[in-house]
């Protein structure tokens, strides 16, 4: 017998964590997940959610559409991910509270690349979304000397607080 209570719905989730699994997801991105399931909070991280056999884009693009929350973790190399881009793309289309961490990147310094293989109309879309990110007031967060303990807080107490205001409370 299959236990469909295992996971949570795609649209169950408050919180989807977008970022660039190469810069962030063993440090930031699954610290951050592990603090807010903490805070009995069920967020979304593909590699902590995710099983084999799940359709990539099915599940992606329902967690997001079914969040409350969006954070963008930026890095260095998050522009050059169409995943990455598209989340981001999908959470400001859709309108979700986005929280954007600046992680050993500066907001003027992310820029798209184009590679030739999106359409005009997908890198516009891109192009938009980051510029709606770059221009949300968001935290900045230096690995090598930052304080994690400090970011990791600073973020959940905002996620929370968004939640709760979502919620009229």
């Amino acid at each position: 017998m299959v236990d469909k209570m295992k996971t949570p719905t795609a649209s169950s989730y408050h919180v989807f964590i977008n970022h660039r699994g190469v810069d962030t997801k063993r440090s930031v991105a699954g610290l951050l997940y592990d603090r807010l399931v903490q805070l009995n909070l069920r967020p979304f991280l593909d590699n902590r959610t995710m099983e084999p056999g799940d359709k990539l884009y099915d599940i992606i693009n329902s967690a997001v559409l079914g969040c409350e929350v969006g954070i963008a973790i930026f890095s260095p190399r998050y522009c050059e991910s169409f995943y990455c881009l598209h989340e981001l793309t999908l959470m400001v289309e859709s309108r979700k509270k986005l929280i954007p961490i600046f992680c050993d990147v500066k907001p003027s310094s992310l820029r798209l690349q184009d590679n030739l293989t999106n359409s005009t109309e997908t890198m516009a879309r891109f192009n938009k979304a980051l510029q709606e990110a770059k221009d949300t007031v968001g935290l900045s967060f230096d690995s090598q000397s930052g304080n994690w303990s400090d970011l990791l807080t600073r973020t959940a107490d905002i996620v929370v607080k968004s939640l709760n205001h979502g919620r009229g409370l």
